[in-house]
């Protein structure tokens, strides 16, 4: 594959080869090859194992455990291929970690959200994939182009093969509202929503559900789930409230701390869960998790940009 900014090529940090991968498999074509370890003292060394000069590079890497390492990590490599002169770097980073730090809503606290977009352009990247960023504005916190997927697509396919009755789509809470719409418009059900009070930094209090939840078959879409604490409070909300059946589905499975073993014991009967991070491990830890892949999303929208044709369809 070519184009006015040279063949196609593909790589992956140490964050989630698996997804590379997958979306090269998808395009027939093989991951490039690339060397990262690190020195005794945590240092990151990278090196690029090919010829990148004059290609359209596409940096696969999520911002996501241990978050520190792979970012820098990511910046690293930009910054090699930058000066192996790719013609164009794009960082593909299905997960935007330090996204949830997108505004100044108290005092002397960091903007972390647009620190690292200064940082990724600085780096080298000369535009952004992503997906379902924590907060839509932090497009604007980038000065190069920004390819903002949604994984609503590979969700809906999901749902749709799950055929539940009765079924109404619930946001965790007030900010998710108008995801869960969009899904339950598409799914032509209804919607309920979480009152929602956070007491502290991964701890929320739920407060009230609003909307019909008794008798129902509920599935909460949210787009982060971290400690599980907000989804199992969730979860236990609904079920006072008279909901039969209760799904989850999350599209960014951080899943740190105890949160396998708080799904486990909820009961909660079953969370979708995209590959925008590594889930092998939790796979293994956990038997309510069901995985969803968005390798073919990335990979088509991958081939668009290579080719500089219309990537708005997948914008849904």
């Amino acid at each position: 594959m070519t184009s006015a900014y040279g063949e196609l090529k593909i790589f992956s940090g140490r964050a989630h080869p698996r997804l590379a991968e997958e979306i090269c498999d998808g395009l027939g074509i093989e991951v490039g090859r690339l060397h990262a370890q690190n020195f005794l003292d945590g240092e990151i060394f990278c090196k690029i194992e090919e010829n990148v000069r004059g290609r359209d590079v596409f940096l696969v890497q999520p911002i996501t455990h241990p978050v520190n390492e792979n970012l820098v990590e990511l910046l690293i490599l930009l910054d090699a291929f930058r000066r192996s002169s790719a013609a164009r770097t794009t960082a593909v980073i299905p997960y935007y970690g330090y996204s949830r730090q997108d505004k100044k809503d108290q005092p002397r606290v960091a903007i972390t959200a647009k620190l690292v977009a200064n940082l990724l352009s600085e780096a080298g990247a000369d535009r952004i994939l992503t997906m379902d960023l924590h907060a839509g504005q932090i497009q604007g916190y980038f000065d190069i182009p920004v390819d903002h997927l949604f994984a609503a697509p590979v969700l809906l396919d999901a749902i749709h093969e799950l055929d539940i009755p009765d079924l109404v789509i619930v946001s965790p809470d007030a900010g998710g509202v108008a995801r869960a719409r969009a899904i339950a418009k598409r799914l032509g059900v209804g919607i309920a929503i979480v009152d929602k009070r956070r007491t502290a930094p991964n701890e929320a209090e739920v407060m009230n559900v609003v909307g019909d939840a008794e008798g129902k078959n509920l599935l909460i879409i949210d787009d982060i789930i971290d400690t599980a604490g907000t989804l199992v409070h969730t979860v236990e909300a609904l079920r006072a409230k008279g909901g039969e059946r209760v799904l989850a589905a999350g599209i960014h499975a951080i899943l740190s701390g105890t949160a396998l073993e708080r799904l486990d014991e909820s009961s909660v009967e079953a969370v979708l869960v995209t590959n925008t991070t590594p889930l092998e491990e939790k796979l293994t830890r956990c038997s309510k998790l069901v995985p969803l892949s968005v390798a073919p999303l990335l990979g088509d929208a991958i081939q668009r940009i290579h080719e500089d044709s219309s990537v708005s369809s997948l914008f849904v």
